[in-house]
This record gives C-alpha cells, sequence and structure tokens, in this order.
C-alpha cells in the first residue's frame, strides 16, 4: 500500500452499504489516484442478507463468507482496497478492540476525506451505530493523549452518504457529486452484490434523479448521475464561490 497517496476512508456498516450510497465517490477518487480504504464493520450477516437464508441448509458461516465474496468483488471493480472486522450486525457495536482498531486506521491511513453513514436511520439502527463509531474513534484518533500508535489525526471532513429512505432519516442533500463519468463502474460493482439484487434499479433509479438535480443546481447540463451527501461539520473556506 503507498502511505504517500491521499486517502479516501468509506466506513461502512455492513457488506454492501459503501456499494449502493458511495460506489460512485469510490470509483471516481480511485481515478483520480487516492488511496480508497473501506472498513466492514460487519457482513450484514443477520439483518441484510434475507435471500441468503431462505436457502436450503444455509449457515452463518456460508452467509458471512457468501456477503464477503461479493464485497470484495466489488471493492475491486471499484478500485478500492476493503477491511472487514466482523463485528456482527443486529446489534453492531463498540468494544474495545474495535475502538482501538478503528483508532490505529485513522492514525495509519490519515484520511483526506472520511464517508460514513448519516446519523439516524430508524429502518437499520446498525447504520446510526456506524456513523456514532466512525464519529467517536475520529475524535479519539485526533487526541494526542490517546494510547494508540502513530501520528495524531488532522480534521478530516467527514459526509454522510445517502440512507435508503432519507426523510426518515433526516438526511438534506448538501452535497451533489457528479458521478457521470464512472456510473458504470458502480452499477457493474453493484450486480456484484447478488444477495441484495433487489436494490440494483432502486440505487440506479436514485442515481439518475440525483443527476437530474446536480444538473439544474449546476448549469451543468452533462450531468447524468450523481450521489448525494451531507457534512457533518462546517465547511472551512476564505470565499463563498
Amino acid at each position: 500500500m503507498d502511505n504517500q497517496k491521499k486517502t479516501l476512508l468509506v466506513i461502512s456498516a455492513h457488506a454492501a452499504d459503501f456499494v449502493w450510497r458511495a460506489g460512485g465517490a469510490i470509483a471516481l477518487y480511485a481515478g483520480r489516484g487516492y488511496r480508497v480504504r473501506i472498513l466492514c464493520l460487519s457482513f450484514g450477516e443477520r439483518g441484510e442478507s434475507e435471500r441468503l437464508w431462505k436457502m436450503p441448509g444455509m449457515t452463518l458461516e456460508r452467509v458471512k463468507q457468501m456477503r464477503r465474496d461479493e464485497s470484495e468483488k466489488a471493492a475491486t471493480i471499484l478500485g478500492a482496497e476493503i477491511r472487514f472486522f466482523d463485528a456482527g450486525d443486529y446489534p453492531l457495536q463498540l468494544t474495545n478492540y474495535l475502538t482501538e482498531e478503528m483508532v490505529t486506521e485513522f492514525r495509519s491511513c490519515q484520511p483526506e476525506i472520511v464517508l460514513t453513514h448519516s446519523a439516524s436511520d430508524p429502518y437499520n439502527m446498525d447504520h446510526g451505530d456506524a456513523s456514532e463509531i466512525t464519529l467517536r474513534t475520529r475524535v479519539y484518533a485526533q487526541a494526542a493523549g490517546y494510547p494508540a500508535e502513530g501520528k495524531k489525526l488532522g480534521a478530516p471532513p467527514v459526509f454522510a452518504f445517502e440512507p435508503h429512505q432519507p426523510e426518515q432519516c433526516g438526511f438534506k442533500p448538501e452535497v451533489l457529486l457528479d458521478i457521470t463519468s464512472v456510473f458504470e463502474r458502480k452499477r457493474h460493482a453493484m450486480e456484484a452484490m447478488e444477495a441484495q439484487e433487489h436494490l440494483w434499479e432502486y440505487y440506479t433509479d436514485l442515481a439518475r434523479r440525483r443527476g437530474v438535480q446536480a444538473a439544474r443546481n449546476s448549469g451543468k447540463t452533462g450531468i447524468k448521475y450523481a450521489e448525494a451527501y451531507q457534512r457533518f461539520y462546517p465547511q472551512v473556506a476564505d470565499d463563498l464561490s
């Protein structure tokens, strides 16, 4: 791994979340030469693998392995590296081990940008928990006195990617990211997530709708597909253009 590259760090509660919600950003930044590292906290083995559990003789370990295989394939398509914590889902809990490893990841990667879940999701509490885990360990990584190896973290911006039902999650699109140039790669990665095939068209349609909004808000008629993000912290700038 080339630690001299700028890094985009993506924290995903489950095996497929990063694909639906941030696949375009991942492919876009990988194409710009960034190191893109995905931290997959769980496989979504209990709460997001309904189709697999309907197969005869299915076991927990088989579900995990199948979701892992899908995620690795998707990450490769998008040009990213991925780490699995296998922290469990339903519930996803912050343990001492996970805290220490997440802080170490922040300090090792020194990310320029962090992407994760929105703060609230009443349809899947793991998503909000993943958001809290991200923000909490980012703050720990900034503390000089925290007992972890590596240089303390600066203040990378953190963006929430769009939840499945944004209106119910308090999500307000503040950034519309043009992913037109990499959308076909995102679609290819989505199709690697065979356990959740029912979401392929949903997130294709969402990207198209956000693309229409991005074009209207920018006057850039060439935008066809976009992803929506919301900031956790204020943007600091020296002008308002």
